[in-house]
């Protein structure tokens, strides 16, 4: 084992793993058991830390959270790689700003020699005649390095458009979703923090969205079936989000999108629209050309700043949704 135990403390710990997921009413898959044996371990409080959070808030564990602390904890995407990621992105504005710079000056200094050429014509012809050889052989020196540094420059702006669209990739599997495309908790708190370094009294508003009996679709046709399904519609619910807006997967069948300077009766239209572009939805398996169940979706809106505890305004309007879903289906509740 990684933390080099003896074959009885494994043993130990093997046992109390699998214990552990029957308290937590989940199935013994790989990524669940390797979460279930590091927290049992207690070698990362932080994860321990998040397990505890999610208990105490009356959230169930699922295969999808532990997904999430398996790529966090166990595959090594931790704060120190997003570090690295901001760090090389600076870096590289730097670069080709620097580049620019070094361009300006270059061609700056070109023009005063050649200013300074025309007004020497006009003193004592031989020192002059002489004074200006210089300059033009300087000149003509500056300018064939000018263009080698041209061409240096040239090669570092397309090394570095390539590291960028590397960064662009590796961004991907920190801050996206696999299955759906869209973003993922740890590019949500990224983005709550931008946010409230730029103004602490921003109002966001909050859209909650819950996939409708995805569950009774999963055991009727299998959780491929069901992945298939919830890509279709994080699609669809992504679609209505701007630029500015920030859609997440927060939770299995569980879609947050955060809006930025968006009205509380706003974000209900908006809300609206994205119930209707769901329901519009119709879904044939194309395999068997079975025709799928229309799915659903139920709807919670809210508001907040983000100097106010986003977490429980987030878990509040959770507490909307689920209200909804107690009665019946596919519905949108605006906070009061």
């Amino acid at each position: 084992m990684k933390y080099h135990d003896s074959i009885k403390q494994a043993e130990q710990k093997l046992a109390l793993a699998v214990k552990q997921l029957h308290l937590w009413q989940l199935p013994a898959t790989p990524i669940n058991y390797a979460i279930s044996y590091e927290f049992v371990s207690g070698k990362q409080p932080e994860l321990n830390n998040k397990i505890q959070q999610q208990i105490s808030l009356g959230r169930k564990l699922d295969n999808f959270f532990c997904e999430q602390l398996y790529a966090e904890f166990v595959l090594g995407q931790s704060k120190f790689r997003d570090e690295i990621i901001t760090d090389i992105d600076d870096l590289i504005g730097d670069i080709q700003a620097n580049s620019q710079q070094s361009v300006h000056y270059a061609d700056g200094l070109i023009s005063k020699i050649d200013q300074n050429v025309v007004a020497l014509k006009s003193n004592n012809r031989s020192e002059v005649t002489a004074a200006i050889e210089k300059i033009e052989k300087a000149s003509r020196s500056f300018r064939q390095k000018q263009q080698q540094l041209s061409k240096q420059l040239q090669i570092t702006k397309q090394q570095s458009q390539a590291l960028k669209i590397e960064l662009e990739q590796v961004k991907k599997e920190v801050y996206l979703d696999a299955l759906t495309g869209l973003y993922n908790r740890k590019a949500l708190n990224k983005h709550l923090d931008l946010w409230t370094k730029e103004d602490p009294n921003k109002r966001v508003a909050a859209i909650v969205v819950n996939v409708d009996q995805l569950k009774l679709v999963n055991d009727k046709f299998g959780s491929l079936i069901g992945d298939v399904l919830l890509s279709k519609i994080a699609n669809k619910v992504g679609s209505y989000v701007g630029e500015s807006g920030l859609p997440v997967r927060a939770g299995h069948d569980e879609f947050l999108i955060l809006l930025p300077d968006v009205e509380r009766t706003i974000a209900g239209e908006i809300a609206e629209k994205i119930r209707q572009g769901v329901e519009k939805l119709r879904f044939v398996s194309s395999k068997s050309g079975v025709r799928l169940p229309q799915m659903t979706i139920s709807i919670g809106v809210n508001d907040f700043r983000l100097s106010q505890n986003v977490d429980s305004i987030i878990n509040y309007t959770r507490s909307l949704v689920t209200d909804i879903q107690r009665s019946g289906t596919n519905q949108i509740t605006v906070a009061s």
